[in-house]
């Protein structure tokens, strides 16, 4: 008998968002510490205390848990917060929130490797998480600049800001051992992103003022 959606709704609803939230912050643990290859519905049960079978009846498959705990965590992004009044402290500021969440974000990006290759379903849950609210928030600092008349209409370089920032928190743990820490990214935003859009840096701030 194929389920309606009154009897999945019912099957749902005998676990309360906090218990959900436990089980999506096990399968977000365990990818990073172990890959998504190496994740399994036993271990996720392990780490959340409950019977494989309860995971099994709720999501079905692995693929459906794993895109369900990346959307989940969708609304921890912060990026859309970010409204300075300047392009360049807006970007500034957009490195220092990607610098909090470089450790948690790179390990997931790395963790899901190939397999957001193989499996639609993982690939959209990744973007819809990470992705997209990185791309509307660059959307948003861009036009507001532009706005402003910081920078021309249809600059060459602004396609590539997101794939910029991005590509730098990802390749630092490789070619360095460490993830991409607050100072390293602003110095980043001042001699990489700031110069390919023709704004030279402000003069730092002297201390204590």
């Amino acid at each position: 008998m194929t389920p309606t959606p009154e009897t999945t709704a019912a099957r749902r609803s005998k676990i309360s968002p906090e218990r959900e939230r436990e089980f999506y912050a096990a399968v977000l643990d365990q990818l990073r510490e172990h890959g998504y290859e190496a994740l399994t519905m036993e271990g996720v049960a392990a780490r959340a205390r409950c019977g494989k079978s309860t995971l099994y009846r709720q999501w079905k498959t692995k693929p459906q848990l794993v895109a369900a705990a990346l959307r989940a965590g969708r609304s921890e992004q912060t990026l859309a917060r970010v409204d300075t009044g300047s392009l360049v402290e807006d970007l500034r500021e957009a490195a220092r929130i990607a610098a909090r969440n470089s450790g948690n974000d790179t390990r997931l990006t790395q963790a899901l490797g190939h397999a957001v290759l193989d499996d639609p379903e993982l690939r959209d849950a990744l973007r819809e998480a990470l992705i997209e609210p990185e791309l509307t928030a660059f959307d948003a600092i861009v036009s507001r600049a532009v706005a402003r008349g910081e920078l021309s209409p249809g600059h060459p370089a602004v396609d590539f800001l997101p794939a910029q920032l991005m590509g730098v928190l990802r390749i630092r743990p490789v070619l360095e051992g460490r993830f991409a820490d607050e100072e390293y990214l602003v110095r980043f935003v001042d001699a990489a992103l700031l110069p390919a859009l023709g704004i030279t840096p402000p003069a730092p701030a002297p201390p204590g003022t």
